[in-house]
């Protein structure tokens, strides 16, 4: 069950970072971040609810709740069209839970790879604080990229792999996450930073242009 929902998860991450690179209309990507954050909120309830005599299960399955609220959060104030601020700080609470559910996968769930993942995850949401809680707006590029490749890294692909059968050797896994994260997340940034824009000149008045006529005023671009 909670691999149905992650696969979801890759599909909204996806959607939202081309949303980021305005590839797509933020009110269409809205309802889809309604859609996905229904279904994680749902999806953990359930997992919960058919183990309450197994705390890990429990303990893996609360992190989901994480990724379910943002998705809401987002879909209503995009669709809203609200101030972004309190997405942005209650993604700076998901970013240092992130770090939490990072050492329960190293230590307490015995899975290396997703221990990565959640690291990847708690490096995103501060992404989206800083671009939505703090306004920096330079980062929005960079954001988007790594937004759309974690929707494939960190969920749709390792969603597919688990339903198939495929997802093998975490420790494996986790070494190839972990260098594909630093070298492709750190290659983006001077790729992708943003640039101040420089002020734009004040157009000459008619007199510095010895025009007394509007008409024959000069196009300035």
């Amino acid at each position: 069950m909670g691999a149905v929902g992650l696969l979801y998860v890759g599909a909204v991450l996806f959607l939202n970072g081309m949303m980021l690179l305005n590839k797509v209309d933020p009110k269409a990507a809205g309802i889809f971040n309604l859609f996905v954050g229904a279904l994680q909120v749902i999806v953990p309830t359930l997992l919960i609810v058919t183990n309450l005599a197994r705390p890990l299960e429990i303990l893996g399955a609360s992190g989901i709740y994480l990724f379910g609220f943002t998705y809401l959060y987002v879909g209503i104030n995009l669709l809203g069209n609200f101030d972004s601020t309190g997405v942005g700080y209650f993604s700076l609470f998901v970013a240092v839970m992130a770090l939490g559910y990072s050492f329960a996968n190293f230590r307490l769930l015995g899975d290396p790879a997703f221990g990565v993942i959640w690291l990847y995850w708690s490096y995103l949401w501060l992404l989206f604080f800083v671009l939505l809680g703090l306004k920096k707006e330079k980062i929005t590029k960079y954001t988007g990229w790594v937004t759309a490749i974690e929707g494939w890294v960190t969920a749709a692909i390792p969603a597919f792999l688990i339903l198939t059968g495929y997802w093998r050797n975490p420790q494996v896994l986790a070494v190839i996450l972990a260098v594909f994260g630093v070298v492709v997340f750190g290659g983006l940034w001077p790729l992708t930073r943003g640039r101040e824009p420089s002020a734009a000149a004040p157009a000459p008045s008619d007199e510095e242009l010895g025009v007394s006529d509007r008409r024959h005023r000069p196009r300035w671009t």
